[in-house]
């Protein structure tokens, strides 16, 4: 092999490499923790139509998430993970979630994390995880979850663990959801 053939041979190797490496689903811990290593919110999203006419209870919530937070010493940021927990308490009713939006600390859409309805089964959990690097949110980044169900025994628990660690120490902490009063 002469030495051009050699360089090109090495560059789309090195491409190769550098790209599969950039698959999200590899990267993604939401995707990497879960049993069956997919996305879980593409996993509980529905396809077909849903019948919301016999729905009795909708609500908002709104749920603080900590992306970063500030220490005593020097006021440095550290950057925390965090885990989005939605549980449905109910032992034989569906929970129906709408929206889960992300905003940051000056209230700007980061993200739409759902594209369709999906349907949280009973006593199931969706947990989902904000890693550490993501720091779009700030110390003020918040969720907007939107449930619905037959009736408001399908009340659900959703709740954010944030961890981090500054120099040898760690640290973890949640928040609950509230809901949302609308005018």
């Amino acid at each position: 092999m002469n030495k051009r053939s050699l360089s090109v041979l090495s560059i789309a190797v090195l491409l190769a490499v550098t790209l599969s490496g950039c698959d999200q689903s590899v990267q993604d811990p939401n995707t990497m923790f879960s049993e069956q290593h997919k996305d879980p919110i593409k996993e509980l999203e529905i396809t077909s139509n849903i019948d919301r006419s016999q729905f009795k209870y909708k609500q908002t919530f709104y749920v603080p998430i900590y992306s970063d937070i500030y220490t005593d010493r020097d006021n440095r940021k550290v950057l925390l993970s965090a885990t989005l927990s939605v549980r449905n308490t109910t032992l034989k009713k569906p929970l129906f979630i709408n929206k889960i939006d992300y905003y940051d600390t000056a209230g700007n859409l980061v993200k739409h994390y759902l594209k369709s309805t999906i349907e949280l089964p009973p006593m199931a959990t969706l947990n989902y995880i904000v890693e550490k690097e993501e720091d779009k949110g700030g110390s003020g980044a918040n969720f907007i979850i939107e449930v619905e169900g037959l009736d408001d025994t399908v009340t659900p628990v959703i709740e954010a663990v944030m961890i981090g660690n500054f120099s040898n120490k760690a640290f973890s902490f949640s928040t609950q959801g509230t809901p949302v009063i609308h005018d």
